[in-house]
């Protein structure tokens, strides 16, 4: 069949996006699913910055490749193997599929399966094919999913089904920003109750971050980021203290503020820099997390003996350490109940045709998520 998809062909164009337009809007011929497959006709798909660091190269990928992962659709066709789904039902996808298979999947950490990260990197599904074409030329898949498009096949190991009653474009974020904040917070770093939390870079990652670490009964968070706008919209979310990370000594100001540091700090920027901050105004004893992506040549430097005399952590944290199929519907359980508010975090809705726009926004820094509805 045919279906439009955003398709990137080189990585690294100047900004701004609108001008040089590194996403093209092609009709694409998509196979149907294969086995184990199953075809989806996308409704909502958020914007990311793990898709902006594809764009600006910072994230190399296999090229050409149809971008879109945070996505939410319905089942429209079952490939071979598949009983377990039924068209109509309405899905959420996950962006690492799960062999079930390799030594992290048997330990419970399908967030890091082997099998599903080959995949990723080498642009296809997890049978190792790609279902997209254009011009007789195979398009790589970005992270199983590529979800800027009208319709996609995706492994059925990376759906988890959802509600019918929800709407797409909030169920969307549960697939990318939900899983890696919240998860980040509960699964990686698990907050006890009353702790004090710090928030670095208010995307759609912190700031899901932030309603996790609410959630989970911390008793201060504090927001950091460059945007006045974010930091606002941090406040009005649950922070109770905001602090703008271009003023100078910004870091002692927060040690001065939490007595010494605080006991988690969660850097979502993907930037070195965050990180740093993040490290830094980390109490003695305590635990800082990473989930940010910053590009693969940078390097943090910092005195090992901190790990030592201060018994100090640094994590890492991919996805929120998060196992979809049980994780997705215990947050939506919280969404329902009013404890996990991700509307909130939703900046704008725009048109496919839109979205090399939508990118020059959150390079800019402009929106939490931005959310294409198709």
């Amino acid at each position: 069949m045919k279906t439009r998809a955003a398709v990137l062909y080189e990585m690294g164009m100047t900004r701004p996006y609108a001008q040089s337009k590194p996403l093209r809007i092609e009709e694409v011929e998509l196979d149907p699913p294969g086995r184990n497959e199953v075809l989806i006709q996308i409704k909502a798909v958020g914007l990311c910055h793990s898709d902006l660091s594809v764009i600006n190269g910072s994230r190399p990928r296999v090229l050409p490749m149809a971008l879109g992962h945070e996505a939410a659709g319905i089942v429209a066709a079952l490939g071979e193997g598949v009983d377990d789904l039924q068209i109509g039902d309405h899905i959420v996808c996950a962006f690492v599929p799960s062999c079930g298979h390799c030594a992290p999947c048997q330990e419970g950490r399908s967030a890091l399966c082997e099998t599903g990260a080959q995949a990723n990197t080498a642009g296809t599904l997890l049978s190792g094919e790609r279902r997209l074409h254009h011009c007789g030329q195979d398009i790589n898949h970005h992270l199983g999913v590529s979800g800027f498009a009208d319709y996609a096949v995706v492994d059925r190991r990376s759906l988890v089904k959802v509600d019918p009653t929800l709407p797409f474009d909030e169920v969307a974020v549960f697939g990318c920003a939900v899983m890696t904040g919240v998860g980040a917070v509960v699964n990686t770093a698990h907050i006890e109750p009353g702790t004090t939390v710090a928030i670095i870079g208010l995307g759609g990652v912190g700031l899901s971050a932030l309603l996790g670490a609410r959630v989970a009964g911390a008793a201060r968070i504090i927001a950091v980021d460059i945007q006045p706008d974010k930091l606002e919209l941090a406040k009005k979310m649950g922070a109770t203290d905001i602090f703008d990370s271009r003023e100078k000594d910004v870091i002692e100001h927060i040690r001065s503020a939490t007595h010494g540091g605080v006991d988690y700090a969660f850097e979502t920027a993907g930037a070195v820099s965050a990180l740093d901050v993040a490290y830094r105004i980390t109490r003695r004893g305590g635990t800082t997390v990473t989930s940010g992506l910053p590009h693969p040549t940078q390097q943090l430097s910092l005195s090992p003996v901190t790990l030592t005399a201060e018994e100090r952590t640094l994590k890492g944290s991919y996805i929120g350490s998060c196992i979809p199929a049980r994780d997705i519907p215990r947050y939506i359980s919280l969404y329902n109940q009013g404890l996990l508010p991700v509307q909130q975090l939703l900046t704008d809705r725009i048109s496919l045709e839109q979205i090399n726009e939508g990118f020059d926004r959150l390079d800019r820094g402009e929106a939490a998520r931005i959310v294409v509805i198709l």
